[in-house]
């Protein structure tokens, strides 16, 4: 939970920056190890790449975690008194970002959209390493995205409106890295940043990412159930 005051509003704002930078420092220069040593990572099995990829998760997991200890223990003394509570009156909110996320991919099928470059990696992923991508996209990729989009962004920016605004846009935009830029863009924005603003609203009304981190949990893992009831009975 942020505490913020007066004196510590820059601390914050450097914990935020922090977290980000090392969201994307990770992200970016993954591969950077295998780089300098020489090694062409397309030509490594492929369970040592997906064991790598998870240490990476896991280390930037743990950097976040000590970078916001306390505020992570606070919110987790707050999310066992008050789990109830929050999950009765924010799954309303959820629920709609779902609808609003179903009706945009709709949109995108009947004008002749086809699915985002990610949504095609993680289902393609899925059909390859189904376990992995369950661990990383159900457990771990929650965990990253909620404390750098919504934690992390709180962190630097006070006003409500453009932490909800910045942070769902960023969140949806890095989702659509790949995806041809065409009419349908704002349609594939939509889908992609709807469940982002619902989880920003619950991180500015609770003050608590675990609210947001529990929906981005279930969103996530709704997802994957119906993928492989998919690959099960197709």
């Amino acid at each position: 939970m942020i505490t913020r005051t007066k004196e510590n509003d820059f601390k914050y704002c450097l914990k935020g920056v922090t977290v980000i930078f090392i969201y994307f420092l990770f992200s970016i220069g993954q591969e950077f190890p295998f780089i300098l040593l020489h090694i062409n990572v397309a030509d490594l099995p492929s369970h040592i790449v997906i064991m790598y990829s998870l240490a990476v998760e896991l280390l930037m997991i743990s950097l976040i975690f000590c970078i916001f200890d306390k505020d992570f223990k606070n919110a987790w003394k707050d999310i066992k008194q008050n789990h109830l509570k929050y999950f009765n009156k924010y799954l309303k909110y959820y629920i709609i970002s779902v609808i609003v996320m179903m009706a945009a991919n709709m949109l995108i099928n009947v004008l002749g959209g086809g699915m985002s470059t990610n949504e095609t990696t993680i289902r393609n992923e899925f059909n390859i390493f189904p376990l992995y991508t369950f661990i990383s996209a159900v457990i771990l990729a929650p965990i990253l995205e909620e404390s750098v989009f919504r934690l992390a962004f709180r962190s630097i920016i006070k006003n409500d409106f453009l932490f909800i605004t910045i942070s769902s846009l960023i969140f949806g935009g890095l989702h659509l890295i790949g995806t041809p830029i065409n009419e349908l863009l704002p349609l594939y924005l939509l889908s992609y940043c709807s469940c982002g603003i619902a989880f920003a609203y619950m991180l500015k009304k609770t003050n608590n990412i675990f609210v947001s981190m529990f929906f981005h949990f279930m969103h996530n893992g709704l997802i994957l159930s119906l993928q492989t009831f998919i690959l099960i009975f197709s």
